[in-house]
């Protein structure tokens, strides 16, 4: 069976600039924190694969540590990311329903196209399942996304690029990676889908179009809309020449033509212990 797993920040919408990063902000200030990330803050951060880990790496800075009254013991610092991070799922969940994160351009089609036609579609994040979950219901409809297994947050010890998520998602589903295509935006996500032995097509996104994308098998703007601008490939390495968006025959051609290329299957599929 043929098989789409996508990720879900700047996959199914520009979630980084638009949710995630007001969310962190708003959960400083509600805890009165003395730190607000700017976007070129965020975009360092961003560097760091999970949200509690991002906030984890305030602890770095003993002026924080002794500003905000952090304490000392691992334990209750564990803790504490807990509670801020449970806070800012909250605030993150109430923009996606209050509509602030729309879909990305051809999320909503490609998945339920993929889905008519009988193939498998999951979802593989580092983020929060509650914030993964309310981001695929808000792009895709209830109905839809009730059809789409989630495998998010702390499901696995290690997030991308450790290719862990991807491993579960493959084993859970009972996929075969030849006949699996990752949908992702990021390098970090790129390297996790391409240590587990998947082919991977990049949909960048605002903060992720400079990172490099060199073990990708298609890297286009977006998935694109059937009465909209066609996307833009920025790299086509396996020649499958892409038309005006991305649709379920290209996808098709996309595996087919990495299948056949012996120098593009990945040389590692084996789990690693690197994590951001």
């Amino acid at each position: 069976m043929t098989a789409l797993v996508f990720d879900c920040d700047g996959v199914l919408a520009d979630t980084e600039r638009f949710g995630h990063l007001p969310a962190f902000n708003a959960t400083f200030e509600q805890f009165g924190l003395p730190v607000r990330w700017s976007e070129d803050d965020y975009a360092e951060k961003l560097r760091i694969g999970g949200g509690k880990e991002r906030m984890a790496s305030l602890f770095a800075d003993p002026a924080f540590v002794r500003d905000a009254g952090v304490p000392e013991g691992d334990e209750d610092r564990k803790d504490l990311l807990a509670q801020w991070h449970r806070a800012k799922t909250a605030h993150f969940t109430r923009l996606v329903q209050d509509g602030a994160l729309p879909a990305r351009p051809g999320i909503r089609r490609l998945i339920h196209a993929a889905l008519d036609a009988g193939w498998q579609v999951a979802v593989a994040s580092t983020s929060a399942e509650a914030s993964v979950t309310a981001v695929l219901r808000h792009a895709v409809g209830e109905e839809a996304a009730a059809r789409v297994p989630v495998f998010a947050g702390d499901v696995v010890p290690a997030k991308k690029p450790d290719p862990a998520i991807y491993l579960l998602a493959v084993e859970r589903l009972g996929l075969d990676p030849v006949d699996t295509l990752v949908v992702e935006d990021s390098r970090n996500g790129l390297l996790a889908a391409h240590r587990a032995g998947l082919a991977c097509l990049v949909t960048v996104s605002s903060y992720t179009a400079d990172e490099d994308f060199a073990e990708a098998s298609l890297v286009v703007s977006e998935l694109g809309e059937t009465d909209g601008p066609p996307i833009e490939v920025r790299a086509d390495p396996l020649g499958v020449r892409p038309g005006h968006d991305v649709d379920l025959d290209l996808v098709r051609r996309l595996l087919e033509a990495r299948a056949g290329g012996a120098a593009d299957r990945p040389h590692n599929t084996e789990p690693t212990k690197e994590s951001a």
